[in-house]
């Protein structure tokens, strides 16, 4: 990931949220492990390679990465600046990879940003010390037998950007040097690790297309030249390369990549790219609160254009990155809701297997609690593994709210069975009685009053109760029912640096927030829609029963404008709430 550190993730700019596509591999023809058993059938049904490789072709880049699937980021780590654990992430051990390992990954991208030791005059000496602690991360993780991804990570936007202006020559010497110490350094390590030429390239703003492309190319071209030349075991190692910000929004970006993998003619090369869905999505930003068409077609365009471009090419692709931007954090609460973030996940993991794809998921402390080296959601972890073989259901939605103030009532939801059988409920060890408990009709799941009025019990607010749908393969989904009642507001007073608005919650859970002048007119950061991005602009404490507006929000705000804000909630449920903005005080009033 390319920018600033955050907890859990790392800044990036708007070019790479809107949608960065997945890209695919075949790996017909490669043996692979009984866990991979169904991706390589569904290879050979989805893609034009041959169910034949020459034996160039099994030992060359397409084998080798199909071998790493599915593979882990050691994110916001050696990536990190100024040092490996000015991030948050405690330092790496061996006991890091074991419990990769242990869990199903077979290789690992290890993001290094070597400007934290690195001269900035030539000869660009990277300190022989942090060179020693990187090689001995990467010996840990190939004890382990992963394979393991080496790149340039964060390198990208700090000084190799500016080899579009005048300092090109300066820069490519840097990049240059730069290669040809890693390459030295490791030249000798098992064909089990990878090279990766620069992490998310991006060059300076004023810089022409015609310029990135040959910027793009030179540093590709560069690197693989570097690596070559270097001999041992570099001479035939696998190199990934990506185009312009890792990033297929434009298909002439992936054109230009494909020409110069095809140009070089090396079988040990393989394109990179990386993926965090439709940005409103990832963000929870424009209303995109939940997994609909619009994010499903990004990620299927995502894929269609990946594999056209390389693996219908014969051209294996590593995804080097994948996740959203913003769940999960473990930092704040949940910008994504839970069962939506699931749909996606779910269906990425298919997407990725039946077209060949291998995966690196992001991780930067969200899902492996470095310190405890426990999994810190199971739940989301096994839905992961599962979408390495198989489908898993999913359903409309995963929230049942019962409304205190109303009558217990028949809920319906429709089930997702993607390709599977729906098997019943359970709650617990408890298999539910069909008839009495539930009905099903096609893909229509109706809970009867009865059984949600046993889950509810004493109605008090919140969730209550949790039971799982099952289906032939796969993962159950799992619901929850949860008594809610419309949340109140208070009035508040704030600055411009924050206003903390008094929230009882009253069991819902917080969607979205509009915001508007009294003209409808958007208000807020953003000018094209009211929606406001959610832990940016405005975050949920439930804990201390408040919802918090951000700086970077109200310093946006017309002075002496009244803004009328639409909190709404997953129940459904809406509330009003009117904010002014008087010099550096806000007053917030009920509406």
């Amino acid at each position: 990931m390319t920018g600033s550190p955050r907890p859990g993730r790392a800044g990036r700019r708007l070019w790479l949220l809107v949608s960065l596509p997945l890209a695919l591999i075949t790996a017909v023809g490669v043996p692979s492990a009984s866990a991979l058993a169904d991706t390589a059938t569904n290879t050979v049904a989805n893609t034009t390679a041959s169910t034949t490789v020459d034996a160039k072709a099994r030992t060359g880049a397409r084998a080798v990465v199909a071998a790493m699937q599915p593979s882990w980021n050691l994110g916001n780590t050696l990536d990190a600046f100024p040092t490996e654990t000015s991030w948050g992430s405690p330092l790496t051990t061996k006991a890091t990879f074991d419990a990769v390992k242990a869990a199903g990954y077979r290789s690992v991208r290890i993001p290094v940003t070597w400007s934290n030791a690195q001269d900035t005059t030539a000869p660009y000496t990277i300190d022989p010390k942090y060179m020693a602690r990187v090689k001995q991360v990467v010996d840990w993780a190939i004890e382990d037998g992963l394979y393991v991804d080496l790149n340039v990570h964060h390198d990208s936007w700090q000084w190799i950007k500016n080899i579009t202006t005048a300092d090109h020559d300066a820069v490519l010497a840097r990049f240059d040097s730069t290669w040809q110490q890693i390459a030295a350094a490791f030249k000798d390590e098992p064909r089990k690790l990878l090279f990766e030429s620069v992490n998310e390239p991006q060059f300076s703003d004023n810089a022409t297309d015609a310029q990135k492309t040959q910027a793009m190319d030179e540093l590709n071209t560069s690197f693989h030249t570097i690596v070559r030349k270097s001999g041992g075991g570099n001479a035939t190692r696998v190199l990934l390369l990506p185009d312009q910000n890792t990033s297929p929004i434009e298909q002439q970006k992936m054109n230009e990549l494909y020409t110069t993998i095809t140009r070089l003619k090396d079988p040990n090369l393989g394109a990179t790219m990386h993926y965090y869905s439709l940005w409103m999505f990832s963000v929870n930003n424009s209303g995109y609160t939940t997994y609909n068409e619009a994010v499903q077609k990004d990620l299927l365009t995502a894929f269609t254009q990946m594999h056209d471009t390389f693996v219908a090419k014969g051209i294996p692709v590593y995804l080097g990155e994948y996740g959203t931007l913003s769940y999960p954090d473990f930092t704040k609460p949940d910008q994504i809701e839970r069962g939506e973030a699931f749909k996606y996940f779910e269906q990425l993991g298919y997407e990725s297997r039946i077209n060949g794809i291998t995966t690196a998921l992001w991780d930067a402390g969200s899902f492996l609690n470095r310190n405890t080296l426990q999994w810190r959601d199971p739940e989301l972890a096994a839905l992961i593994r599962a979408s390495w073989h198989t489908r898993s259901g999913t359903a409309s939605t995963d929230q049942v709210f019962l409304p205190k103030s109303a009558p217990v009532a028949a809920h319906t939801v429709t089930l997702n069975l993607n390709g599977l059988s729906f098997r019943g409920l359970w709650q617990g060890d408890t298999r539910l009685r069909p008839g009495v408990d539930y009905t099903v009709s096609g893909d229509q799941l109706t809970l009867t009053p009865t059984l949600l009025t046993r889950l509810g019990g004493d109605r008090a607010l919140g969730e209550n109760a949790t039971f799982q749908a099952r289906f032939s393969r796969g993962v159950p989904w799992t619901f929850h029912v949860i008594t809610n009642d419309l949340p109140v507001q208070s009035d508040a007073t704030g600055t411009t640096d924050s206003l903390t608005i008094p929230t009882q919650f009253k069991g819902d859970v917080l969607a979205t927030m509009e915001s508007r002048y009294a003209d409808g007119s958007n208000a807020g950061p953003y000018t094209w829609t009211p929606y406001q991005e959610f832990n940016r602009h405005f975050t949920p404490d439930y804990p201390n029963g408040a919802i918090k507006l951000t700086s970077e929000y109200l310093q946006t705000l017309t002075d002496g404008a009244t803004v009328t804000l639409k909190f709404d909630f997953w129940s459904g449920a809406s509330v009003t709430y009117h904010v002014t903005r008087s010099g550096d005080t806000v007053t917030g009033t009920v509406a």
